[in-house]
């Protein structure tokens, strides 16, 4: 699985998010405020009226007198049923009329004032003083019992279906567009903040991946960052901070394990000096070395922490010299011949002298510990600013010359070695700007060659 499986996008969810919860601010606001028109009497929605007209039409007939009747129909007891305050005026041009329901008084006396007209809706204006005045609306239609008058109300009590219906309509009609407006402005704004917002902590994440092993006591910066990632950064330093605690008391115990090294491993070396020579007392020797040189790059581990504080010019020529001198005696007695080629003029770089030396010294210790005790351990130095440490063993395969600069590690499971040289050697060069590679010798075996920024000054 991706690491970025479960991560999301802020801007996009936090837009979608806004968008549904203004549409539904939008939608509850159109349902309070049809609510509120509706209880005040501003708002009532209209009653079928045609429906009232036409059941009321197919059940007019007249009695034996002429007078207007209505026969009992199934549409005209199911009107009475759904409509309680159900009313309407009928009346044709003889005069008759018939009634049903309360007739409101402004209504029940203007039929003959509107025989000329064939239909009309009648009331008054939204906000007069009370908006509860009555409403009406006149038909004239034909029926059985000839061409009749019908006044019936307009206005009736909002039913849940009418409800629905106003608040469908006041919402594609007002809070739509409102909606569309302001979703648009949600989906340029919102990302637009959020960039704005996170810009600090676009600054603390490139804090974040300059830091590495070398940089110890480094901290997140904690400005500009908003309040709510703020546990998270301080969560962050406060692992920074363990970590360095514990990266301390491990170099503290290795450094100390290697000074207790020392004391013992000087004593063995003085009593093997004083054996009588022959292939035991050699061999002794070199184990007694090797354990050397472990303490040693124990010791290396904490002192490439203060090395390069400041770096100066250093000499690689004499660099190569002293280690020359230094291990001569230890490749001759394991039977290698030991020759150093460098020019005679300075080959300079800028960096930490000791710790160069120490590198170049376990390229050479290690040239002697893995080759075949026999043939020649070079040192070359050439310009601009590289050393080269070349063998006659048998050479390192292709596929694990990378993997040789790893801590503990070894070509072979029974390989003595501590498998820290080499990795101790990659850091120093890493640390003074330079790069390390492994490449096949020109007469066979092995060639390690360290490359430096050369001293431009010089």
């Amino acid at each position: 699985m991706s690491r970025h499986d479960d991560a999301y996008c802020l801007r996009s969810r936090l837009s979608w998010r806004l968008l549904a919860l203004q549409a539904a601010l939008l939608l509850a606001l159109v349902g309070v405020v049809v609510g509120a028109l509706c209880v005040s009497g501003f708002v009532q929605a209209e009653r079928d009226e045609d429906r009232v007209i036409d059941v009321v039409q197919r059940a007019l007939a007249r009695d034996a007198g002429g007078g207007l009747i209505l026969q009992s129909t199934p549409d005209l007891k199911q009107l009475r049923t759904e409509t309680p305050d159900l009313w309407f005026l009928v009346r044709d041009r003889q005069g008759h009329s018939l009634t049903e329901g309360t007739v409101p008084t402004e209504f029940a006396a203007i039929g003959g004032g509107l025989d000329q007209i064939s239909q009309a809706r009648l009331g008054w204006q939204m906000f007069e003083d009370d908006p509860r005045k009555a409403a009406a609306r006149m038909k004239r239609v034909d029926t059985d019992a000839g061409n009749v008058q019908i006044i019936t109300a307009t206005q009736g009590r909002l039913t849940g279906a009418k409800a629905l219906l106003m608040t469908s309509l006041a919402f594609l009609g007002i809070a739509l567009p409102g909606l569309l407006i302001m979703g648009t402005a949600t989906i340029i704004a919102t990302p637009m903040i959020v960039q704005r917002a996170f810009r600090g902590l676009d600054a603390t994440a490139d804090q974040a991946r300059r830091i590495d092993i070398h940089q110890r006591g480094a901290r997140l910066s904690l400005e500009r960052i908003p309040l709510e990632v703020v546990p998270l950064v301080t969560a962050v330093n406060d692992a920074l901070a363990r970590l360095d605690q514990g990266y301390i008391r491990h170099k503290r115990f290795v450094a100390d394990a290697a000074h207790e090294l020392r004391t013992p491993i000087a004593i063995l070396n003085t009593r093997l000096e004083s054996l009588r020579s022959g292939p035991d007392k050699t061999r002794l020797l070199e184990d007694a070395a090797r354990l050397a040189t472990l303490a040693e790059q124990l010791l290396d581990i904490q002192r490439l922490d203060r090395c390069g504080h400041p770096f100066s010019r250093v000499d690689l020529v004499a660099i190569a010299q002293n280690t020359a001198a230094d291990l001569a005696p230890l490749a001759i007695a394991a039977g290698y011949e030991l020759a150093l080629d460098a020019p005679a003029t300075p080959v300079e770089t800028i960096g930490d002298a000791a710790a160069l030396e120490r590198a170049l010294t376990n390229l050479v210790q290690n040239a002697i510990q893995h080759g075949p005790r026999r043939g020649t351990i070079g040192i070359r130095v050439s310009k601009p600013a590289c050393i080269e440490v070349t063998d006659e063993g048998a050479g390192i395969p292709a596929d694990q010359r990378e993997q040789i600069f790893e801590p503990f590690y070894r070509l072979s499971p029974l390989d003595r070695g501590a498998g820290l040289g080499l990795n101790m050697v990659r850091e120093i060069v890493l640390l003074h700007g330079g790069q390390v590679s492994v490449t096949d010798g020109a007469d066979g075996g092995t060639c390690f060659r360290m490359t430096l920024p050369p001293n431009r000054q010089s």
